[in-house]
């Protein structure tokens, strides 16, 4: 029995047909290419020796003058978000700042205190309400005319972008009872 062209053609364009949807969804299925990551931060890396110099430090005088403003009470000393969050964070950062076009996106670290009556739902840990807190803000190079991004804190190299919105909820230390010169 002989084929037809007719069908010797459509077979071949089922067939060239099935190849592509296989091939597509291969090409689907891979992960996107990564983002380099900057190793830039290794000359910023202090050993733990270096990290507990700073703890004393802040240790004998700036906690010891909080303890006495606190009526001898101490307050948190380190401050903790997992690696997901921060991470989680630091891609919506970059995201939203490449859809706004801002140049040398990064995080600004503020102190911050809870008052004794913030909202429960806006804290980690709502028994430390009236504890001093940290918290991130997306900043980037300042533009030239953009008063937009401009606030009081800002400096020449960067601004806070208030367009981005901050992290908090940070999981922050029990404060230890005594006046203790030990990291955790």
């Amino acid at each position: 029995m002989k084929t037809s062209f007719f069908t010797k053609t459509l077979s071949l364009l089922c067939a060239a047909f099935i190849l592509t949807l296989c091939f597509l969804s291969c090409t689907r299925c891979s992960e996107p290419p990564k983002e380099p990551v900057s190793n830039s931060y290794k000359k910023k890396l202090i050993s733990y020796r270096e990290g507990r110099v700073l703890f004393d430090e802040y240790t004998r005088t700036n906690h010891e003058i909080l303890m006495k403003y606190r009526n001898g009470e101490p307050d948190s000393r380190w401050y903790w978000f997992s690696l997901e969050d921060m991470e989680g964070y630091i891609k919506y950062v970059k995201e939203n700042a490449k859809k706004q076009k801002l140049k040398n996106p990064g995080i600004r670290i503020y102190m911050g205190k809870y008052p004794v009556n913030h909202p429960k739902n806006k804290m980690a840990k709502p028994e430390y309400a009236g504890y001093q807190t940290i918290f991130l803000v997306p900043t980037s190079q300042k533009r030239k005319g953009d008063n937009a991004m401009a606030r009081s804190a800002s400096t020449e190299e960067n601004t806070d972008v208030t367009s981005i919105e901050s992290m908090n909820m940070t999981n922050l230390a029990p404060p230890p009872k005594t006046l203790s010169g030990t990291m955790p």
